[in-house]
């Protein structure tokens, strides 16, 4: 079961590919600083997760206005993230759960992704304050389909 408002959000860190190498980013990093936005994804480069995040990146400045970071978290290596990121020109940071540690303290693990019996992430999307806590959450119904962002937005508008 997915983390539900009010829970405190499980720090992390992980994989994030960058100009100069991988990165670390860890959840803490915006503690204090921004609220934070976490859109697990099942895989990079199939078509829907490809939409979610070209979508997320061309609304980037309206996350900004909204004083949250966005980070695409998915169990993909670093190196499938950094390729995709580069075909599509995706800019919102991706990060790179391979341990699927985050994907479980979060509760969104995907046992069988598209019948191949490997685990991913469930498509599902948290809104996290600036103290760390859970505000919104939102799993969608299967992998196939995009998440309602008009809550995300409702939810950070909340916090301003």
């Amino acid at each position: 079961m997915a983390l539900a408002p009010g829970t405190q959000a499980p720090d992390f860190k992980l994989k994030s590919p960058g100009s100069d190498g991988f990165v670390d980013v860890a959840l803490s990093d915006t503690r204090g600083k921004a609220n934070t936005v976490l859109l697990f994804f099942p895989a990079a480069f199939s078509s829907v997760c490809t939409t979610e995040l070209c979508d997320a990146t061309n609304g980037l400045g309206g996350f900004e206005a909204a004083d949250a970071k966005v980070y695409g978290i998915s169990v993909d290596s670093p190196f499938a993230l950094k390729a995709w990121a580069e075909k599509f020109n995706i800019k919102v940071p991706l990060l790179s759960d391979f341990s699927r540690e985050v994907t479980r303290a979060y509760g969104v693990e995907l046992p069988d992704f598209a019948g191949t019996g490997g685990a991913a992430s469930n498509r599902a999307v948290f809104v996290i304050d600036k103290q760390g806590k859970v505000v919104y959450s939102q799993v969608t119904p299967n992998p196939g389909e995009l998440p309602d962002m008009a809550p995300v937005t409702e939810a950070l508008q909340s916090l301003s």
